[in-house]
């Protein structure tokens, strides 16, 4: 706000006037000023980002790299004790290109400038002249999530357009993306990343914070505003504006990226003690008729790409379901607390599906898994494409289909002297609907089996230990080379009363 006072001579008097002129500030940095950068992006051509590693950072192992530290006492809001904080990584291993950082005040907007003195180089052995001209690989936020004693770790920024979330006393696990480009295409998949973020500073009593970002990409432009609410399940919604270049053969929308390497239903033939790990070990998909659909993760021995037609859907995500420590034996990783993400579309995002990549992983280092939304019409190019949804980090309230769900799925016939050939399946459904089911109530397993298998065997009964209900399905395949589609779901009298187990079997 600025006062300006201007000074009238009138009849030998004088009269003051007060005008006041607004003045826009920086507070007035919205999500349309970083759509006005991502237009102009993609009405240029596309400029490969400058790689400027010195050498001296450029043999670094993944060891020394993490060895490099932002220093607590100079983290962004600190000084100010803000709710949040945000470090800073450093540029090197994987993340070779500068991201450019911004912050917004009420009073301005300015870069947040690189300094090598920020940094704790650990056993390091680095000259801090040499890495002057070096800026930021990503950032990260804290926030007093599971006490008011400490600011922890809840969202972190770093390579390409990944990102990852916390919600209260998870750890982080399965990733998220701003947009997949031709993902599992034969032509190679596109890489866009955030080249530059600005983020907004926070009020003292503040319990969200929004952040921008401008991606961009060889054929894509766009701009993002994320609003971050720390909570039980952290929130996150996201407002994308995208920009073509030039067509896509697909756009892949709130992508997901996991990691399966072995569960409960794929027994691990090699020598490991733990009895399943994962970081996610099923899709979840409610389409807009109210349709909710289950379908368990593979680590397969080829690609395998499968998917749900969803015009307008009401959600999808990436589920970590199994929660029992139990299943998984692993005091370090702690796959029992990895998070579930849950992708809310807001408003109508059209006809499309979800589609479901799965790729084969020979251990548990590599994310194998990518879920997204795709439209079946592409964008066109320099055409601004819009869309919405809130994403949820879960683990004590997960979404569930209200009725029942599926809460294992289980692969083998148990002993048998002379294999026939034939495939077993036990999957247990629980949930309000089927908890208050008699023990002798009248309860139909319906289950289909596409044309390249037979069905021999379907039971269902109630589990007397758990309560859950257990369907015992046994199938043989027609031709060995292909894989078997199966669906099932619990039917009473002419309701459903469970989601619906959509399970591909592989080739052998």
């Amino acid at each position: 706000m600025l006062f300006t006072k201007i000074k009238y001579g009138l009849s030998g008097f004088s009269l003051s006037i007060f005008l006041v002129l607004w003045v826009p500030t920086a507070s007035a940095f919205d999500f349309n000023d970083v759509a006005a950068r991502a237009e102009q992006l993609a009405a240029a051509p596309y400029k490969k980002p400058n790689d400027n590693l010195p050498k001296s950072m450029e043999g670094l192992s993944y060891d020394q790299y993490r060895d490099i530290r932002y220093r607590p006492d100079k983290f962004l809001w600190r000084s100010a004790n803000l709710p949040f904080e945000v470090a800073f990584f450093h540029q090197g291993l994987y993340y070779r290109q500068p991201v450019k950082i911004n912050e917004i005040t009420p009073q301005d907007v300015h870069e947040i400038k690189f300094q090598p003195e920020q940094f704790d180089y650990g056993a390091n052995k680095l000259d801090l002249n040499q890495l002057r001209g070096l800026g930021y690989a990503g950032f990260r936020v804290h926030y007093p999530i599971n006490n008011n004693q400490h600011k922890d770790e809840i969202v972190a920024f770093l390579g390409a357009s990944y990102f990852r979330a916390l919600g209260k006393n998870q750890l982080y696990g399965l990733s998220a993306r701003g947009l997949a480009v031709d993902t599992a295409l034969s032509t190679g998949e596109e890489f866009p990343r955030f080249v530059e973020f600005w983020l907004e500073r926070p009020a003292p009593n503040a319990n969200q914070l929004v952040i921008y970002a401008l991606l961009d990409s060889p054929r894509v432009a766009g701009a993002y505003r994320f609003v971050i609410k720390p909570d039980v399940s952290t929130a996150v919604d996201v407002t994308s504006r995208l920009y073509l270049r030039d067509a896509v053969g697909k756009l892949g929308i709130a992508p997901l990226t996991s990691m399966m390497f072995f569960g409960e239903n794929q027994h691990y033939t090699g020598d490991d003690y733990r009895p399943e790990v994962h970081d996610s070990d099923g899709l979840s998909v409610h389409t807009a008729n109210d349709e909710w659909i289950w379908r368990p993760l593979l680590n397969p021995k080829r690609l395998l790409v499968t998917s749900f037609a969803t015009p307008n859907p009401l959600g999808f995500g990436l589920m970590q379901r199994d929660r029992d420590f139990g299943h998984y034996e692993d005091l370090e990783a702690r796959y029992d607390l990895r998070p579930s993400v849950w992708i809310e579309p807001k408003g109508q995002w059209g006809p499309g599906k979800v589609e479901l990549v799965q790729i084969p992983a020979p251990d548990e280092t590599n994310d194998n898994i990518v879920a997204f939304w795709t439209p079946d019409v592409q964008p066109k190019p320099h055409t601004p494409y819009q869309l919405e949804y809130r994403m949820y980090w879960q683990k004590d309230a997960e979404t569930r289909p209200p009725l029942s769900w599926v809460v294992q799925t289980r692969r083998g016939r148990g002993f048998t002297k002379q294999p026939d050939g034939s495939i077993g399946l036990i999957i247990d459904y629980d949930g309000p609907a089927v908890r208050k089911l008699a023990p002798d109530a009248k309860l139909e397993g319906v289950v289909t089996v596409d044309s390249n298998g037979q069905l021999l065997e379907n039971t269902l009964y109630r589990n007397t230990v758990t309560g859950h209900w257990r369907q015992s399905i046994r199938v043989r395949r027609n031709d060995n080379d292909k894989s078997i589609e199966l669906r099932s779901f619990l039917r009473s009298g002419n309701n459903a009363v469970s989601e619906t187990w959509s399970y591909i079997l592989p080739p052998d």
